[in-house]
């Protein structure tokens, strides 16, 4: 005679120890690093300028928007140089680069931007870097 091996009791007992469930937010962070966080400014202020009408950088011969990042303890301070057209309302122009870069970055990276600094580095004429002389 053979004897059958005892079946396993209900509610199963067979599987090994669990352990409890740790909530998602406790588990551990996400590290976004400085040189990606730059790379989002910078497409920010890219988008900026074009949704507010300023024309595109490839047209203009404007240089493409530089950014420097500080992050830490979930929060961000980004800086921004920009090269943009002339004649333009600097301040207008600066002030909705900044809250639309500001926006964004808190969107794409769940960071607390608490500065945005704007530098405009170059003023180029609508008709681009062409020497001219004053008549």
């Amino acid at each position: 005679m053979t004897s059958q091996p005892a079946a396993a009791p209900a509610g199963g007992a067979a599987t090994p120890s669990t352990r409890p469930v740790i909530p998602a937010a406790e588990r551990g962070a996400t590290v976004i690093p400085e040189k990606v966080v730059a790379r989002i400014v910078v497409r920010a202020a890219q988008e900026a300028l074009a949704k507010h009408a300023v024309p595109s950088p490839g047209s203009m011969k404007l240089a493409a928007p530089h950014a420097s990042v500080t992050v830490g303890g979930g929060t961000a301070r980004l800086g921004l140089t920009l090269d943009l057209p002339y004649p333009i309302d600097l301040a207008s122009t600066a002030q909705q680069v900044q809250h639309y870069v500001s926006e964004r970055v808190g969107q794409l990276t769940g960071m607390r931007v608490t500065e945005v600094t704007v530098d405009i580095e170059h003023l180029v004429p609508s008709g681009g870097l062409e020497h001219r002389r004053v008549q």
